[in-house]
């Protein structure tokens, strides 16, 4: 990972290392003030301009420092779409296709894609780290970037006849720049969610069992804490599945996210353009050097509206044929998304169960702590009653402690026959109510 960090992000310049040597200027005291702050940072934060990382169709990769309204215009997005990229701000995931860009925002992959380069924010992550790697491999390993480029110039100098054969039946295997990029940003945000769900469920299951067999007020918080971070990772996974399946449904946005076409379309109408002006010049040219005569000009005439004919039909046809590759690009878009969306989709359902397992875990928790509650109210119930047969004999004392004369007090077997009678008779109503318990079920005996 060090050497990916020292490939992407080069040393600064000298004029850099300089002005952060004058910034750097140590007082007199031999103090450093405002340690851990890089001033040079803040300079450029304060003067718009922040450091991104580029990657263009052919794989290479470079470090820019580009402000916001240079990008802005660059890649032709309102203010509001830059704010997502924003580090500062918390924003969820989103995927945004405009005119000549698609706004990427999924979990640590803050991106622009356009259909010539990829701009990412200069980050030190290394899921960026990684995604800049993966999506050069990718590029590198199709190697279909600047033969492409070329294969375009030489049939631009051929005639459009050839840029049409070239683009207007692309191979079905096909995806464009954008598409691949695209493709590695929903794959890193896919893998991402999923090990995260696959670290929480590794650690849950063997909590929420050691729950279940000991109920302590230190699994109950550990359980807390999980149930937590299942809300909050669920809540993710969902708002990228809710994107996907968003974009999925309107067929204009994904239409909309195919830059290649696009930008295909109108260099084959500034094509078009240049070529009907190139023509109308040259036959002015023609006509001003030749004489005029009545009977030259009719077939001129004539064959100025045939030729306008000809490219009126040529462009209809051309139109047919976009709105069908339309069509077509619009459905590997979908098939694209339909395969992450089964990624997330699974991991969601991963999560979903755990958190129905905690659901459930919880239940039973609740099923023995409701048990554990209904044995002491039964023994509560025991004690009462037996407390109530200990009274009788209380009573029984107190009748006999009073001060009068009683002829059953010269009897010497008379204490013994009063322990006898309150025994008995405490014996029978303890049992009585026992049996009333048993009658109405209000404890298992």
């Amino acid at each position: 990972m060090a050497e990916i960090k020292e490939r992407l992000l080069p040393p600064k310049p000298a004029s850099a290392a300089n002005l952060r040597e004058v910034s750097y200027r140590p007082p007199t005291s031999g103090r450093q003030p405002f340690q851990g702050i890089d001033v040079l940072g803040l300079k450029k934060r304060g003067q718009g301009l922040r450091s991104w990382i580029r990657v263009d169709t052919s794989g290479n990769s470079q470090v820019i420092e580009v402000d916001k309204f240079t990008m802005m215009r660059r890649c032709d997005l309102p203010a509001r779409d830059l704010r997502l990229l924003d580090p500062l701000f918390v924003y969820p995931s989103t995927i945004l296709g405009r005119e000549k860009a698609i706004v990427v925002n999924l979990e640590q992959i803050r991106c622009i894609i356009t259909a010539d380069e990829v701009l990412l924010l200069n980050s030190l992550d290394s899921y960026v780290l990684q995604y800049v790697v993966e999506l050069q491999r990718r590029l590198q390993a199709a190697g279909a970037g600047e033969v492409w480029q070329s294969e375009g110039e030489l049939s631009r100098r051929r005639g459009g006849r050839n840029i049409e054969n070239m683009f207007g039946n692309p191979s079905p295997d096909y995806l464009p720049f954008e598409f691949r990029a695209l493709e590695v940003a929903l794959e890193a945000a896919c893998t991402f969610l999923d090990s995260q769900a696959a670290e929480l469920e590794i650690e849950a299951y063997p909590l929420l069992d050691e729950l279940t067999s000991k109920i302590s007020t230190l699994n109950l918080e550990r359980v807390r804490r999980l149930k937590s971070r299942l809300v909050a990772l669920t809540r993710r996974v969902q708002k990228v599945r809710d994107e996907i399946e968003q974009l999925m449904d309107d067929d204009g946005d994904m239409a909309e996210m195919y830059l290649t076409e696009k930008k295909r379309r109108m260099e084959l109408s500034c094509y078009g353009d240049q070529s009907l002006l190139g023509y109308r010049s040259t036959d002015g040219a023609l006509s001003l050097s030749a004489p005029v005569s009545p009977v030259s000009s009719p077939p001129e005439s004539r064959r100025l509206e045939k030729s306008l004919s000809i490219a009126r039909s040529r462009h209809e046809s051309m139109r047919s044929s976009e709105s069908g590759t339309e069509t077509q690009s619009i459905e590997e878009l979908e098939m694209l998304l339909e395969a992450y969306f089964v990624v997330i989709d699974s991991t969601l359902n991963k999560l979903t169960s755990l958190k129905e397992y905690i659901d459930d875990t919880e239940d039973f928790i609740n099923i023995q702590l409701d048990n554990v509650r209904n044995q002491l109210i039964q023994f509560e119930l025991l004690l009462t009653t037996a407390t109530f047969v200990v009274a009788i004999f209380g009573v029984v004392a107190g009748i006999f402690g009073m001060n009068f004369e009683v002829p059953m007090f010269n009897d010497p077997n008379a204490f013994k026959w009063v322990l006898i009678i309150t025994g008995v008779t405490g014996a029978v109503i303890f049992f009585a109510f026992l049996w009333f318990f048993k009658y109405r079920r209000l404890m298992p005996l």
